[in-house]
């Protein structure tokens, strides 16, 4: 009975959808058109999928290339139904292109694009939202607006304007429906998941409807994304190699911001590397060691950290990333697997503390950079990790300390633990080096065995 009514609720909406799709103008503005576009795929590709298990099975020599075309098939129908619907839909779409390590690659790499290829929106529409929010019009703000985009994200796209006084600015504008679209979207997702998760058991991503419904509207509000910039500026102003833009507050409101205008090229652009003599492995150091920063130091984590909202640049000190996007952060109390085991990692992550989903989401996003430039593997990354859970664990003890020669001993230790790092850092560099031969390979492994035992 409860599969006849899913169904039937679904029949229903595809064929309401059809006919307002003859009889509106703009039909991607009705709840149900965009319900029913998206019930449709769900269905057409859960039957697909159903379709194929039955008729062949694993061990079967033609599964792989038969999966194989499935998954493709599927992908580019999801890629479909996210441009059409757009808003949500795209951000969705966004993270499911960074989760190289757990779907398959057909799903990545068809998804991937909507981080350069978002939908975007007339650029009269988006004259009016700053009307309506700042009561006055793009003429009466700025001498010069780029009618082009900067880029095109899943909520909102940036183009590039000249202030009064003659400064560069980027004006982000919220896409004029993704507020109102945003309630029927988050509804639609819900029920989707759990319909795919009645029918296939076995996959369980009602985490992910559940994070969008809980996320979206902080989001959607350009002026908590303002104030999380200005924060991260101040927590983290000790790396010189970090750039957060400036935010004018007179010309932002919930539906625009208004920032300082960065130059740079995308972090996963190899080509504009290259070009710039930006040494990727430095890049990919770098990103490890903010990260490794914000999650055990500070607690509070840029979560959409994709390759749209990172730029680099060459400046004379060197490398610099520039981090943009600033609407979603996670504030922790703590400071990836193959894709052979998606059935595991998905009924873990329908479990876990939503906090977690974040680090898991922010791991993912930074090691499909790495992915993308194919950095060398370094341990670089691994030992900032290590010194920022060092320092993260001593700031807590000697916060419950209560004489000063508590807070001596536990500083000597944190200095103690540190020095351990930095020679093991050492070893490791000399067991790379060219210079050392053979002759003290013996000996430098002797002493990485009882360094790490101890």
């Amino acid at each position: 009975m409860r599969l006849l009514t899913k169904v039937g609720v679904c029949a229903s909406a595809v064929a309401a959808g059809t006919y307002y799709a003859k009889t509106s103008d703009d039909i991607n503005s009705l709840g149900i058109v965009r319900f029913g576009r998206a019930a449709y795929t769900a269905a057409k590709i859960a039957v697909d999928y159903k379709i194929l298990f039955h008729r062949i099975e694993k061990t079967d020599s033609r599964y792989p290339e038969e999966i194989h075309k499935l998954h493709l098939k599927s992908a580019l129908c999801l890629h479909q139904l996210c441009c059409d619907n757009g808003g949500a839909f795209i951000k969705v779409g966004q993270h499911i292109g960074t989760l190289e390590y757990l779907l398959p690659m057909e799903y990545v790499q068809t998804m991937k694009v909507l981080h350069n290829e978002a939908p975007q929106s007339p650029l009269e529409e988006l004259k009016t939202v700053i009307h309506e929010d700042l009561g006055q019009t793009v003429e009466d703000m700025f001498i010069e607006f780029d009618p082009e985009p900067l880029g095109a994200a899943s909520l909102a796209q940036v183009h590039k304007a000249k202030m009064v006084d003659g400064k560069i600015v980027a004006v982000k504008i919220q896409h004029p429906k993704v507020k109102a679209h945003s309630f029927v979207d988050i509804r639609t997702m819900e029920f989707l998941v759990h319909a795919l998760g009645w029918v296939f058991p076995e996959f369980d991503y009602v985490w992910l409807a559940e994070e969008t419904k809980k996320n979206l509207p902080l989001e959607l509000d350009f002026l908590n994304e303002g104030r999380n910039c200005e924060q991260v500026g101040r927590l983290l102003k000790k790396f010189k190699f970090l750039k957060v833009p400036k935010i004018y507050w007179e010309y932002s409101s919930e539906r625009v911001l208004t920032m300082e205008y960065c130059e740079g090229g995308k972090v996963d652009d190899v080509q504009y590397m290259k070009d710039n003599n930006i040494s990727v492995n430095k890049i990919t150091e770098h990103l490890g060691e903010l990260y490794s920063e914000m999650i055990f130091v500070q607690g509070y984590v840029h979560c959409d950290p994709h390759p749209g909202n990172v730029l680099v640049k060459q400046t004379r000190h060197g490398p610099q990333l520039v981090l943009l996007d600033h609407g979603l952060y996670q504030e922790t109390e703590f400071k990836t697997m193959a894709s052979s085991y998606l059935v595991e990692i998905s009924s873990v992550l329908s479990r876990v503390p939503r906090q977690l989903l974040f680090l898991f989401k922010t791991n993912d996003v930074v090691r499909s950079i790495e992915t993308t430039l194919h950095s060398r593997s370094s341990s670089t990354a691994f030992l900032n990790m290590s010194r920022c859970c060092v320092r993260a664990v001593a700031d807590w003890e000697a916060s419950r300390c209560r004489t000063w020669r508590c807070r001596l001993r536990t500083e000597l230790h944190r200095q103690f633990q540190l020095a351990r790092i930095t020679l093991f850092s050492l070893y490791l560099w000399l067991l790379d080096s060219r210079l050392i031969g053979g002759w003290l390979q013996p000996k430098l492994s002797s002493f990485s065995s009882s360094f790490i035992t101890s």
